[in-house]
């Protein structure tokens, strides 16, 4: 028996291959988001009429994410160059879909339906820019780092891609820009390129912002409420330009919002800005332990709480000691892609596991600070943790190109001895 039971977990452990502290960050996070997205989805149970039934597809798509995982553990890291062609085409051609056909819900069009299966394609443009502008980072390499003219064919790349997302998703299009400047950085660009470059970003943002503040309309909270709670359809008698830049008011929105001084508790109108309020309302509460797992009583007011702000129902129920140590376990995870990555012989799995630790991790501090509001209200979910479909065995599959990485790195330089 004994013998028997060793060589089961031999063979449950050859599934799991590769770093095995990212392997354990998978699995804790996978842990928290049974957990909080089971307690947090009491609005969707109470429309459902069955308790089950949201936690239960959420089980099988983390599931699913985790076989995702696995298979691409297996493929050599070198393969991936070779799906960079097909990714591009479908990314562009997907982005485009999306702004002229995509599901809208409430005012946002990010959504299309291919076979049946619904998906964000922003979600696979973002590994798609990563995997290329790792590939362009090592072949542009010299003595001195970056040849000049790397950073040209990158914008030339990212630059379209972020404004199609921009166009339906700006916070996405945001971070996806931040990451590979961050890649640029790691990737031995000139520092005067780049700071030539975050010259141009500043000018260009601050040229945006009187844009959307002397075009766009102020949209009340509860019409915004009402249309993402309800999911509304946007009106779809709109010119060309209105169709485009619909999202507009919503920026404005957003901004004033975010500007108004934080009001005190007695003079909160929870029926204005209502997801803001009640984050607020569950992150005070909670206390260094929190109200424990399931006992959350802001997620029967929050629209997003299994989505978007899933983290002040983290704090609610596990308190302060909880939320650190979620946002521990991400900064783990970029810790450990920076070593896979110093221990890379070639370029490319150095840039592409260190592009995908970026891009999680910067992803989950994003979400973080909409919930406690250090920053205005985006549609960022928690990675691995929120809610979703696509997304999720998306970010696993994220998780597996780490794993295959750290995986034949080693073996490579234990080959080369």
């Amino acid at each position: 028996m004994v013998g028997t039971s060793n060589r089961m977990n031999i063979k449950i452990g050859n599934l799991f291959k590769g770093d095995k502290v990212i392997w354990m960050i998978l699995f804790l996070l996978c842990m928290v988001s049974v957990v909080e997205v089971f307690s947090a989805s009491s609005v969707l149970t109470y429309k459902s009429q069955n308790y089950l039934k949201p936690i239960t597809f959420h089980s099988f798509t983390i599931i699913t994410g985790v076989i995702v995982a696995i298979i691409i553990q297996n493929i050599p890291y070198r393969n991936f160059r070779s799906m960079i062609p097909f990714l591009t085409i479908f990314s562009a051609v997907t982005l485009l879909w999306v702004l002229l056909a995509g599901a809208k819900v409430g005012d946002a069009g990010r959504w299309i339906s291919i076979f049946g299966l619904t998906f964000q394609p922003s979600e696979i443009a973002k590994g798609t820019i990563v995997l290329l502008v790792s590939q362009i980072l090592a072949m542009s390499q010299r003595e001195n780092g970056a040849d000049r003219n790397a950073i040209k064919v990158i914008l030339w790349i990212t630059i379209p891609t972020c404004v199609m997302i921009g166009l339906e998703n700006l916070s996405t299009a945001v971070m996806l820009f931040c990451v590979v400047f961050m890649m640029m950085f790691f990737g031995l660009v000139p520092i005067k390129q780049l700071v030539k470059l975050a010259g141009y970003i500043i000018l260009i943002i601050a040229f945006a912002l009187a844009i959307i503040m002397l075009v766009g309309h102020d949209i009340s909270d509860e019409d915004k409420e009402l249309a993402r709670t309800e999911q509304v359809e946007v009106s779809q008698e709109k010119n060309i330009i209105e169709k485009i830049f619909h999202r507009v008011d919503t920026w404005k929105s957003r901004i004033i919002n975010f500007g108004k001084p934080m009001p005190a508790p007695e003079d909160y109108d929870l029926d204005k800005n209502a997801q803001v309020a009640h984050a607020n309302i569950a992150i005070v509460t909670s206390g260094m332990v929190g109200k424990g797992p399931g006992r959350s009583t802001e997620r029967d007011f929050l629209s997003q709480a299994f989505s978007d702000f899933i983290f002040a129902i983290i704090i609610e129920e596990l308190g302060l000691l909880g939320a650190l140590g979620v946002a521990f376990l991400f900064i783990v995870l970029l810790y450990r892609c920076g070593r896979i990555a110093s221990r890379c012989e070639k370029r490319f799995p150095a840039f592409l596991v260190m592009g995908l630790g970026i891009l999680l991790t910067s992803q989950a501090i994003f979400n973080m600070m909409v919930a406690v509001g250090l920053v205005p209200v985006t549609g960022q979910p928690l990675p691995l943790i929120s809610k979703g479909g696509t997304s999720t065995i998306i970010n696993c599959a994220y998780i597996g190109v780490i794993l295959s990485v750290s995986r034949y790195s080693n073996k490579i330089r234990c080959n080369n001895g």
